[in-house]
């Protein structure tokens, strides 16, 4: 997608695209015939809201092989205007023998062929599907393609959902349409960043430094009671409390504590979270990726150095990425190391992104696609992977405190939608928000992002953690939707946020529940 979109008004730039997305090499040759194509059991209502093409692949070389089978969709361009072709569905045949052919049926679902409306041409912030023909392509790259003979037809406008304005740009006035000129963008009211009820936060503090250690010095289990005769954490567990229960015992402090990360006590050199043995509650440990477990060399562990992401990528086939994962996942359970810091998932926005070598691809579908793969792997050991970085964290340079602007369509069809994939299928224990602040807001501080999309929009219950040393507020952050900030926390401003009434019990337990209810998944 991503490659097409940038060469389709230039003159003559398809012929000196060397590498078309999609393109990869072979030591043998394939046919990829595209047999039929239409809709999903078109007799059968509950299965007519998806198309497939069904395609014959036959190696014609003389040396065994795969080939990577890829369904593009040319939409109308209508009144919101669409990429030349788009990435719908791919799949990898199994390796085939000379003049062996394998019969393989692509599907995909209807909706996800809608565009975003941010202006109101069609219906304001709504994905929709305008009237016209969609055209069906299949080949094995985006200039590699035959246009099959079966397109979707749809002769009235189709509004498949309908959102809220969220992530309004505040200093984005316009956007550059295909043919060179530009459109009015609507614009939000900007904030102060560093406003703080509290006072700004000394900016020393952002830059990795260590926590102290805030938990009591013994454990619960050697003292036989809880701190204050009240409850612990295996009391929820073997289903005495419940887990609303537990939290409402705790003091504030308490909750505090448990809002922020904790120093390390394991083979890593990343932070924990928990660590309240006084009510049962152990040091969770983290481990950074992307390319493996990564482990502090200094304890003279070794884990398996696999291929950065983009590498992993470029295979094009989820049963590896599914297989990395869990392999992953089994040497941090070796590592007695609960949440592994990875996939990372922005859009490969520029080549010179310090950070692209965790991203996957410039394409949101194969990211979705591969890392949703790397998270069902990972999670299969019962430990948590963390999707990241949440979001529009596409440059290194000044990453804490670049501004990523952006339209609100941009967002959302490109830059957030592996996100969105990877929620609703995948479901990530855990979600870290970015540096970077987007249309003016911290991302770690962006109600809009953090609740609005991710928990309204898409569902999503699990726990979000902030990168490393943000300069976010920790009251903000917790309002916003980070339930974790690392790797340390800052309880004094917390504390002071609460006595100012900034910040209220209600919001620390909400996050202290996601926390608490990550920790109890693992067994």
């Amino acid at each position: 997608m991503g490659s097409e979109m940038c060469i389709r008004d230039s003159p003559g730039a398809a012929e000196k695209v060397v590498y078309p997305f999609g393109y990869g090499l072979s030591y043998t040759t394939f046919d990829v015939e595209t047999v039929s194509a239409g809709v999903v059991n078109s007799n059968c209502t509950s299965e007519a809201n998806k198309l497939y093409a069904k395609v014959r692949v036959t190696n014609t070389g003389k040396f065994s092989g795969k080939e990577v089978v890829q369904v593009y969709i040319a939409k109308p361009q209508g009144k919101l205007g669409k990429p030349a072709k788009e990435l719908a569905a791919f799949e990898k045949t199994r390796e085939l023998q000379p003049g062996e052919s394998q019969l393989m049926i692509l599907t995909w679902e209807i909706n996800d062929m809608a565009s975003y409306d941010d202006l109101g041409k069609v219906k304001k912030s709504a994905y929709v599907l305008e009237a016209g023909s969609y055209d069906i392509y299949v080949g094995t790259s985006v200039r590699d393609v035959t246009k099959a003979d079966y397109s979707y037809i749809l002769n009235h406008d189709v509004i498949t959902e309908q959102l809220s304005a969220k992530l309004v740009p505040t200093s984005l006035p316009k956007r550059m349409l295909a043919d060179g000129s530009y459109e009015a963008l609507p614009q939000s009211e900007p904030v102060d960043t560093d406003y703080s009820a509290i006072g700004n936060i000394d900016p020393s503090l952002t830059e990795g430094v260590a926590p102290c250690q805030r938990a009591i010095p013994y454990f619960r289990f050697a003292d036989g009671m809880a701190k204050n005769g009240s409850h612990d954490i295996m009391d929820v567990v073997e289903g005495r409390i419940t887990l609303d229960e537990f939290v409402s015992e705790l003091s504030i402090d308490d909750l505090i504590h448990l809002l922020g990360g904790q120093p390390n006590t394991g083979v890593a050199n990343t932070f924990g979270i928990g660590n309240m043995p006084e009510y049962g509650i152990p040091s969770v440990m983290t481990a950074d990726g992307p390319a493996g477990v990564r482990i502090a060399p200094e304890v003279g562990i070794c884990t398996t150095a696999f291929p950065c992401s983009t590498l992993l990528a470029c295979t094009w086939n989820p049963d590896v990425l599914e297989a990395v994962g869990h392999a992953g996942g089994e040497e941090l359970k070796e590592n007695n190391l609960a949440l592994w810091l990875t996939p990372a998932i922005c859009i490969h926005r520029s080549p010179l992104c310090g950070r692209n070598f965790e991203y996957y691809s410039e394409d949101l579908f194969v990211t979705g696609k591969l890392a949703g793969a790397m998270v069902r792997g990972i999670q299969s050991n019962n430990v948590g992977a963390t999707l990241k970085h949440f979001a529009l964290n596409n440059k290194e340079t000044n990453r804490k405190n670049s501004d990523s602007r952006v339209s609100e369509r941009a967002a959302r069809e490109i830059y957030l939608k592996a996100f969105e994939m990877i929620v609703k299928n995948n479901n990530p224990w855990a979600i870290m928000s970015s540096y970077n602040m987007i249309n003016g807001y911290r991302a770690s501080e962006s109600e809009d992002l953090l609740t609005g999309i991710l928990r309204d929009e898409w569902g999503y219950e699990g726990m979000v953690t902030t990168d490393w040393w943000t300069c976010g507020e920790h009251y903000k952050e917790t309002k916003a939707g980070n339930d974790l900030k690392m790797g340390n926390g800052y309880p004094d401003r917390v504390k002071k946020a609460y006595d100012k009434g900034a910040i209220s019990r209600s919001e620390m337990e909400t996050s202290v529940k996601r926390i608490l209810g990550l920790i109890l998944k693992l067994d």
